[in-house]
Order: structure tokens, then C-alpha cells, then sequence
């Protein structure tokens, strides 16, 4: 995904999401491969910049799912 940044995104890269978020980098990359954490790639570099609050609401709703038992696949279908 490839989105452009509004100036008033707080964008931070996969460490400093691990960090505020409690989620280990491994599952963010994870996550990301999978198609289900939005992020913005950071010019022609492969480096994933995430929108703070657009990240911190999928990983919750991701973390909800997981609770109903549903599958990665099943939460893949979701989104």
C-alpha cells in the first residue's frame, strides 16, 4: 500500500510501532506481508512508515478478532 501522508500524521517506523503498540516487529511484518496493516513505503526505499492512530485502530480491531477465535485467514477474508 502506497498511501500519501496528511500533515498531521504521526508516522513512525516498524520499531517505534513494536514499541507503542506492544506488538512484536515480527508480527507487524507479518501483519504488513499479509495485507492486513496498512502502511506507506518511504520513497523508493522498502522501508514501511505507519500512520500512528491508523495503525494503533487496526492492530486493536486485529486483536479483537484473534479474541473471537477467528483465524489469519478468516481476518484476511475481514479486511
Amino acid at each position: 500500500m502506497n498511501k500519501r501522508y496528511e500533515k498531521n500524521d504521526i508516522i513512525l517506523s516498524i520499531g517505534e510501532l513494536a514499541k507503542v503498540s506492544g506488538v512484536r516487529q515480527s508480527t507487524l511484518k507479518f501483519y504488513t506481508e499479509i495485507g492486513i496493516l496498512p502502511f506507506n513505503q518511504d520513497g523508493e526505499r522498502l522501508i514501511r512508515r505507519y500512520k500512528k492512530n491508523e495503525a494503533l485502530k487496526r492492530l486493536e480491531e486485529i486483536r479483537k478478532l484473534k479474541a473471537k477465535s477467528m483465524t489469519i485467514k478468516e481476518i484476511v477474508d475481514y479486511f
